[in-house]
C-alpha cells in the first residue's frame, strides 16, 4: 500500500487494481453521475481500465493523481481525493468525491485541506486550483472552506462549463 498521508480520521493512499469494486460503486453514485459525469464504468473490468488509464497512469506520469480515501481505523474506502494534471487547465487541480453515506461528516474538508497542504509542501506545486459544476453547491462550499475562491466560468464545450476556483 502506497500511503500518501494520514489525518486524524482518514488515510490517503494510491489506488491499486484491487480497488476496482470500490471504483465501480463510486463512479456510479448519483452525485458522481450528475456532477462529474458518466465515465461508462459498468463492470469490474471497466473499473480496472479506469484505474489503469486514470489514477495509476497519473502516478507514473506526474508523481500524483487521485488517491483512495479510507477510514483510518477500519481501512473502509469512503471516497477519493487528489491532484489532477488536466490538459484543459494551466494549473494542477484538486478533486474529490465520496460515497453518499460519508458526505457531510467533515471528511471532505479534512482530506481536501490535507491534500492541498501536501501538494504545496511535499510536491512543491505552486498553484493548485479546482473546478466544479455550477450546480454542485456542496463542492462549492468545500472549495471555499479550504481557501479557494471563485475566479471565472470556463467553457469546456458548447454545452458544458465549470466554475474555476483559485487560491
Amino acid at each position: 500500500m502506497s500511503e500518501i498521508l494520514q489525518t486524524q480520521r482518514l488515510l490517503l493512499r494510491q489506488f491499486n487494481l484491487q480497488d476496482a469494486d470500490f471504483i465501480l460503486q463510486l463512479l456510479n453514485t448519483p452525485n458522481w453521475l450528475k456532477f462529474i459525469g458518466d465515465k461508462g464504468v459498468r463492470t469490474r473490468e471497466d473499473a480496472i481500465e479506469y484505474l489503469e488509464n486514470g489514477p495509476i497512469k497519473s502516478y507514473n506520469e506526474n508523481g500524483f493523481g487521485l488517491w483512495m480515501v479510507a477510514l483510518k481505523e477500519t481501512d473502509t474506502p469512503i471516497g477519493m481525493c487528489g491532484l489532477v494534471n488536466r490538459e484543459s487547465l494551466q494549473d494542477i487541480d484538486i478533486g474529490f468525491a465520496f460515497l453518499p453515506e460519508f458526505m457531510q461528516l467533515g471528511y471532505g474538508y479534512e482530506i481536501a485541506s490535507a491534500t492541498l497542504k501536501y501538494g504545496k509542501e511535499v510536491l512543491d506545486l505552486g498553484k493548485i486550483v479546482a473546478i466544479t459544476d455550477p450546480k454542485n453547491i456542496a463542492s462549492i462550499k468545500l472549495l471555499t472552506k479550504i481557501g479557494l475562491s471563485f475566479e471565472k466560468t470556463l467553457a469546456l464545450s458548447d454545452t458544458d462549463s465549470v466554475l474555476v476556483f483559485t487560491p
